[in-house]
């Protein structure tokens, strides 16, 4: 079968929250599960895992079904189960889709910066981990420089309200002003980052950082005039806070619905409101229940993110144009890279030939023969020896498959 490309996973458009947490690759397994796709599937591998989507990017001799069965094994899925919300890509369409992805196109907000960054980890994690090979160092070579022009000659990120600038819109909703209210965010990633950056403008009157480890919540708080709390200390602290934002990359629930429960009836019900952006989630479900709270998840904010259409449709458009002759560019290379292998060993037949006949022409002129009929007797050994198979083959053939052999034939040595 030989080696193909395709890219395997599941996104927003296909799968709900609730099964896209539980396909994530976290980042400190990412290591040891490239490697047993390595060990049994595929030669080159890479894993993109976002809240938004999980993709495998893969050059491999195996076929896609197989590693959507190592998959569902993987994260304990039913194959069939985990079947309805997978989407396959072979060879162009993968390519043109992780162009599309890095540019922002497949995204919940059109044209959010984030996933080229994600992107990148994961072209890293795979180089650490010894799957990139040659094939997937070269898309996602192509795929950054694909965004980069994209994001550089449309307005397709201009376009774009992030998740953060959501989350601002819908607490100023929920409260008169941002003035009086006190913010916590969980979390120091990116997005908190984002997020922070985005409340911070609107002056709320105070505004807090948690995270695992203290030092990242300092930096990230020091930045916003904040202050830095332990994750452990929220049981007591959480009632404090009017707006509450989070995104790690916990495994688990970081707030249960008792705990936001006791900081409701501590805060005489006065209402709060949360905001969940990680994948798997970091506030359980259930919180939505209770009476003053106002949580959103990530799809949620997807849903409010959509702003002007034509601006974004003629971008999209122009994206589009960019992302197609790439595509058609990178298809070349891999045709091109595939045949060498097929003309190298055409090359080596004919240098056999050669090298034969010559030394047996040597051999001639050294016994002393005539110069002209060695000469003769060469040209003509060579001749025979490179024609002989083609038209072997011809013989061989009958019927349409001779005619278009023929056709093949008459190509390759310029009949006319």
């Amino acid at each position: 079968m030989g080696m193909s490309l395709f890219a395997l996973g599941l996104n927003h458009h296909t799968a709900p929250l609730a099964v896209r947490e539980r396909v994530v690759f976290h980042v400190e397994r990412l290591r040891e599960a490239l490697a047993e796709i390595k060990r049994g599937l595929a030669s080159e591998a890479a894993i993109l895992s976002t809240c938004n989507r999980t993709e495998l990017y893969l050059a491999a001799e195996c076929p896609p079904a197989e590693v959507a069965d190592w998959m569902a094994q993987y994260h304990s899925f039913e194959r069939a189960e985990l079947q309805r919300y997978l989407y396959t890509l072979p060879r162009e369409q993968a390519v043109r889709h992780a162009f599309r992805v890095a540019s922002g196109l497949d995204s919940m907000v059109l044209g959010e910066p984030q996933i080229l960054g994600q992107m990148k980890e994961a072209a890293r994690a795979a180089e650490s981990a010894g799957t990139l090979g040659t094939v997937l160092h070269k898309l996602f070579q192509r795929t950054f420089a694909v965004a980069k022009e994209v994001r550089s000659t449309t307005s397709v990120g201009g376009a774009s309200v992030s998740m953060a600038a959501a989350a601002v819109k819908l607490a100023a909703r929920i409260f008169p002003s941002l003035r009086d209210q006190k913010v916590l965010f969980i979390g120091a990633g990116e997005m908190i980052e984002l997020c922070a950056t985005h409340f911070a403008a609107q002056a709320p009157a105070r505004i807090a950082v948690a995270n695992r480890t203290l030092e990242r919540a300092q930096q990230l708080a020091h930045r916003f005039n904040g202050e830095a709390l332990e994750l452990r200390t929220l049981p007591e602290r959480l009632q404090e806070f009017d707006i509450v934002v989070s995104s790690t990359a916990s495994s688990l629930p970081i707030l249960g619905k008792g705990l936001v429960e006791r900081a409701l009836r501590a805060r005489r019900r006065r209402p709060m409101f949360m905001v969940d952006l990680a994948v798997p989630r970091d506030i359980e479900p259930e919180a939505a229940e209770l009476d003053d709270v106002f949580l959103y998840t990530v799809d949620d904010l997807a849903h409010i993110v959509s702003e002007n259409r034509s601006a974004r449709r003629s971008a999209v458009e122009q994206a589009e144009v960019i992302i197609e002759t790439q595509v058609g560019q990178f298809m070349h290379w891999m045709q091109a890279r595939e045949s060498v292998p097929l003309i190298r060993a055409l090359r080596e037949q004919g240098e056999l030939a050669r090298r034969h006949e010559l030394e047996r022409a040597l051999r001639l002129l050294a016994r002393g023969d005539d110069a002209r009929s060695v000469l003769e007797a060469l040209s003509q050994g060579l001749t025979n020896k490179l024609l002989h198979p083609p038209t072997q083959a011809l013989n061989e053939t009958a019927g349409d498959e001779r005619r278009a052999l023929a056709d093949t034939i008459a190509r390759l040595f310029r009949i006319k």
